[in-house]
């Protein structure tokens, strides 16, 4: 099975939520052990907080990138991506299923030219089990 790390903005925690429902039911064919932060660090310091979510990304081989309209408003999830692609993670761009447009993919995805795709549980199957 592979480990995933799940970077979102944090307004999307529900949505991603619903995406961890869905890799826990046996009715869809999609499974991942997911790495990612599941409640927040109750800490304002940066440091440490980087620290604890770089451990998590560290035994990570996939980072999926979870999509909303201001995605890429966020300093953090710009930093997860950075501190994956830094460890050769491989790195999925995936829309919610109120999709963004092509404009709103974060800048370190912008930067590397990725291909994101809009909200298909069967594509996102597809990419994880094939991805290193």
């Amino acid at each position: 099975m592979k480990r995933v790390f799940i970077s979102f903005r944090a307004e999307d925690r529900d949505k991603v939520n619903g995406l961890r429902l869905l890799a826990a039911n046996p009715n869809f064919d999609i499974e991942f052990y997911d790495e990612s932060v599941r409640v927040a660090i109750n800490s304002n310091n940066a440091d440490y907080i980087k620290r604890v979510i770089r451990e998590k990304i560290n035994r990570t081989s996939i980072t999926l990138c979870m999509i909303s309209e201001l995605t890429y408003t966020s300093e953090w999830v710009n930093w997860e991506l950075e501190t994956s692609y830094a460890k050769n993670s491989t790195v999925i761009f995936m829309g919610f299923k109120d999709g963004p447009n092509q404009l709103h993919i974060p800048t370190p995805g912008k930067q590397r030219n990725a291909t994101w795709w809009l909200w298909d549980i069967n594509k996102l199957h597809e990419l994880i089990r094939a991805a290193s």
